[in-house]
């Protein structure tokens, strides 16, 4: 063996340049919104439908597990208050947009690879570009659209939860109380706390469903081909949203 990383390294290059391309056709689809609109609007809804109870299911018990596990490494150190200061921040700038856009990327962008993925194998792309419908523009482009400005919408919903849940369990518990955690999640709030988790999300949201279109576009012929592109529409969803979480962290909160 040679070069025993050399199967990697092209792998990791060859789905760089599928995200350089796919974004650079992206941006070139833009000028298509007014004409693919109501499918935008429709993957709006099955985004955001689709993984609302979800997005409020695991955002509550991150927030009840944050506010005990916070209470379990500050309150022999510093005043009760900062529980809800901790909780708050830890969910806004981090845990909200990350989980958020995990459970997102499991549910949605698996969907969207194995769609796309049975429309190659059923050689349905194949018809559409004889019909003359550029497949990128009528398939991926309002796809990425809805991941877009659904993610931060669910964030929003999801911070909410956790924090409310958090201070559920923080009051039920004997932590502490309503009052005094939401004075703490008040005291050190800042805007950009909270927009910085959103400006992550709407960047999650265009990588997940990228990620799934990508997937789902190269996917094999055969239900084992669309398999592996569901697989790896999670994985590469996932590594995506957790180097993005990242750059972007050093960049806004830097």
């Amino acid at each position: 063996m040679i070069f025993p990383f050399k199967n990697f390294i092209l792998s990791f290059l060859q789905i760089l340049s599928e995200l350089f391309y796919n974004t650079f056709e992206f941006f070139s689809s833009l000028k298509y919104i007014k004409k693919y609109f109501r499918e935008i609007v429709l993957q709006i809804y099955e985004i955001g439908n689709n993984s609302l109870l979800l997005v409020i299911f695991t955002s509550s018990f991150v927030g009840m597990v944050a506010t005990v596990q916070t209470a379990y490494q500050i309150r022999d150190y510093v005043p009760i208050i900062y529980i809800g200061s901790g909780v708050a921040k830890a969910v806004m700038i981090e845990l909200g947009p990350v989980i958020t856009g995990l459970v997102v990327a499991g549910r949605i962008s698996s969907g969207i690879a194995a769609e796309l993925g049975t429309m190659v194998v059923t050689e349905q792309i194949d018809a559409l570009r004889v019909m003359g419908i550029n497949p990128f523009r009528f398939l991926v482009m309002p796809r990425i659209l809805g991941g877009i400005i659904s993610l931060p919408l669910l964030t929003s919903i999801g911070i909410a939860v956790a924090i409310f849940s958090g201070m559920f369990v923080a009051n039920m518990t004997g932590i502490t109380n309503y009052i005094v955690f939401a004075r703490g999640a008040k005291m050190f709030f800042l805007p950009k706390d909270f927009f910085g988790g959103l400006i992550k999300a709407t960047f999650f949201g265009y990588a997940l469903t990228l990620s799934g279109a990508i997937s789902g576009l190269s996917s094999e012929r055969g239900a084992e081909g669309v398999g592996k592109a569901t697989t790896r529409a999670v994985v590469l969803s996932s590594i995506l949203i957790l180097v993005l979480d990242y750059v972007l962290g050093i960049i806004i909160f830097g």
